[in-house]
């Protein structure tokens, strides 16, 4: 590969519109990036879908896409009514079945194999520990770093059993912060040793259980660096997570379009300390002008040093065992497969079944942390 093809490996970039243009399809052949990500604003249809996810792999023919989507359950579903939708994590942590868990991240990706989707986004680790935190609440599975663990767990082997990749997040937690990413960058303030008790444990769990990939959190976390946020410290990422936890599966970075970034390091720069900090992978969610300005970037950073052509190995060979694993051999999908796995009645059973079993819990009381907090109102659709 040429060093531009290398750099394009290393990214995951967002795109608007339903099908693959002919100003989309120049753009992926002229910087081959190694992964593409789907929002609400590209999904239609099974069909629409079926046809998008094959007509973009054919632009990648050297190296099959990684082709992702954020598909927790509740707000945070990106799919068309036609899947099966589940209830927001907080719900399915309630019923505190990691059976049940198992079934529905099961489900969820016989789903998106079907229509040529491979890697979700999910699970959320983050422990919910800051009833007044504006952007995980029911995103997270609960209150409690044994429950969510065990949780996490169960939904990581549903998604990986039926090869779809799984991505924790938001390493090193994002449950303790009181602001939203996407619009400013939070701190939290505690301490190591509660930070070891709360945060971490689902995250370490996740490692040892040989979870695909991490997401990182744009959250400064003073008491592991008191100058950079986790994504673009080398404190968080290498020191931390890659030598202390033994990680060595594939970091993505969260949007770094999110303002907790952007509003303090341009996207070029942004993605280059993301990566010397440790990070494999950039993730871009909406500007394709940014996506060039940020592999242009990484590019220089190469070519002066910056980033060593040892680093660069490194991050290109995670991936391409990612690849390896969930995306070989390849194959297109077809819609009359799709039809029989979306939506099916098995599916909807077990629903059904999910819908009965919470409706048999205790009502939640007053004195009870809220289920779920107001969707946040902002211009990047990344979470």
């Amino acid at each position: 590969m040429t060093l531009r093809e290398q750099i394009g490996q290393l990214f995951m970039m967002g795109f608007t519109g339903t099908t693959v243009t002919s100003d989309l399809a120049s753009f992926l052949k002229s910087y081959t990036p190694g992964g593409v990500i789907f929002f609400r604003r590209n999904l239609e249809s099974v069909q629409q879908i079926v046809d998008l996810t094959n007509g973009l792999q054919r632009l990648s023919p050297a190296q099959p896409l990684l082709i992702a989507i954020d598909q927790e359950g509740g707000r945070v579903s990106r799919l068309p009514a036609e899947f099966t939708i589940f209830p927001p994590c907080g719900q399915l942590g309630r019923c505190n079945s990691s059976e049940l868990a198992y079934s529905a991240a099961a489900t969820i990706a016989k789903e998106l194999r079907a229509v040529g989707i491979n890697m979700n986004m999910a699970p959320v680790l983050d422990v919910n520990s800051n009833p007044e935190n504006p952007v995980i609440g029911d995103r997270a599975f609960g209150d409690s770093p044994d429950l969510v663990g065990e949780m996490g767990l169960a939904t990581i082997g549903g998604l990986q059993d039926n090869r779809v990749v799984a991505c924790g997040k938001h390493f090193p937690g994002h449950g303790d912060t009181a602001t939203d990413s996407h619009k400013e960058l939070p701190v939290v303030d505690a301490g190591l040793p509660r930070l070891r008790d709360t945060e971490f444990p689902p995250f370490q769990q996740a490692i040892r259980y040989g979870v695909a990939s991490l997401m990182t959190a744009h959250v400064l976390y003073r008491a592991l660096d008191p100058e950079a946020p986790a994504t673009l410290s080398s404190a968080v990422i290498q020191r931390l997570l890659r030598e202390e936890f033994r990680y060595d599966g594939v970091v993505f970075t969260d949007d770094l379009e999110m303002h907790a970034i952007i509003d303090h390091d341009g996207i070029g720069e942004a993605a280059v300390r993301s990566f010397v900090a440790g990070c494999d992978v950039v993730l871009i969610c909406k500007d394709q002008d940014r996506v060039v300005t940020a592999m242009q970037a990484m590019e220089r950073a190469v070519n002066d040093g910056r980033i060593t052509q040892e680093r660069l190995a490194e991050s290109l060979a995670r991936v391409a065992k990612l690849k390896a694993q969930y995306l070989h051999p390849y194959k297109p999908v077809t819609i009359s497969d799709a039809r029989l796995v979306v939506g099916c009645r098995s599916h909807r059973v077990l629903l059904d079944s999910w819908h009965k079993a919470y409706a048999r819990l205790p009502k939640l009381t007053s004195a009870d942390p809220p289920e779920s907090v107001p969707s946040h109102d902002s211009p990047v659709t990344h979470v």
